[in-house]
Order: C-alpha cells, then structure tokens, then sequence
C-alpha cells in the first residue's frame, strides 16, 4: 500500500491528488487524506515534492470537502432531519448537537477535522442546524491550514530524518498520526 500511495504521488499531478483526495475524505471518510497527505510530506522530505505546495494542496482539499459537506447539510439537511430525527430522543440530540456549536462551534470545527469521520458529521450537523456561514468558513478555514500543515510537516520530517528509508519514514510518521488521533479521541471521551 505504501508503495502505491510513492507511485501516485510522484506523478506530476501530485498536489492535485493531494487536493483531491483531501477534499473527498470530507465528504467520504474512508478515504484515505491522512494518508496521502503525510505521504507527500514524506516525499517532500526527501525532494521529490515540495512541502510549500503540498501543505497548500492538503489545507485547500480540506477547507473545499469541508464547505461541501457543510453545504450539503444545509440543503439536504432539512430533508434529512425529518428522516432522521423522529421522536423525542432524536430531537433532544439533534437539540444538544446545535446548542454546542453554539456555545464552541470553532473549536469543534477546527478539532473535528482531526478526528476521522467527526468532521464529516460536525460539518453536515454544522450546516443543518444553520451554524452561521461565514463563522464556519472562517473555522473550516483554520481547520484545513492547520490540518494540512501538521500533516504534511509529520512526513516531512519524518521523510528528513530517514531520507536513505522512505517507507519507514512513513510507517513512522502514521504511527505517530494514529496516536495523535487516538490521544485526541481519548481526551475528547474524557472530557464527555
């Protein structure tokens, strides 16, 4: 899988890919950006991409996926709310999910985006809900800068520190961004 993911990212549309696949995860979350993204930082790291652009591809994707979920939320959400939350328990929760993008709708914004599959469902509940427009794309903004530049920057220096072994640099570098992950997820269900 690795080598697949060096192969498409050394193609001259690298930062289009990156872009891409980026914007598509937002949207799909079993697509891999995380991935892809750390990966071009890897290649950066050892000079077949530049880390400038790869950052600017990652950051765009993120920030574009972002505002289409957020504006698919705010047109099918209405559709989908009356589907999808019936009853008391359903209104309730639907009832907490606005009053806490009310209260911290930034921050939520801008940590989802680091929590795979929660940016999906903040962004659409951010849209549905009618979170203010130009707010969300202020957070998803932010989000998506700092998004892409923590994950292009992992594989840069990971791609640094292991020039002469790209592939571990890598495996080292994801494994990193699995801890994150599962620190960030850890301390959210605490905080709960």
């Amino acid at each position: 899988m690795f080598q697949f993911l060096f192969d498409l990212l050394t193609s001259p549309w690298a930062y289009a890919i990156v872009l891409g696949i980026a914007a598509l995860d937002a949207i799909f979350p079993a697509v891999p950006s995380e991935s892809l993204a750390i990966t071009a930082g890897v290649l950066a790291g050892i000079g077949k991409l530049h880390v400038a652009p790869a950052i600017a591809a990652a950051a765009a994707g993120a920030f574009i996926g972002d505002t289409t979920t957020y504006v698919l939320g705010r047109t099918l959400g209405v559709r989908a709310r009356g589907r999808l939350f019936r009853g008391d328990r359903s209104e309730r929760a639907l009832g907490w999910a606005e009053r806490q993008l009310d209260e911290r709708g930034g921050y939520l914004i801008v940590v989802a985006r680091f929590i795979p599959g929660g940016r999906t469902a903040t962004t659409f509940t951010a849209g549905m809900v009618r979170y203010p427009t130009g707010k969300f794309l202020a957070f998803a903004a932010i989000a998506g800068a700092a998004w892409g530049t923590y994950a292009v920057l992992l594989g840069y220096l990971g791609g640094k520190a292991f020039e002469e072994r790209p592939l571990l640099a890598l495996g080292v570098a994801l494994g990193i961004a699995f801890l994150v992950t599962a620190a960030v997820e850890a301390v959210r269900r605490v905080r709960r």
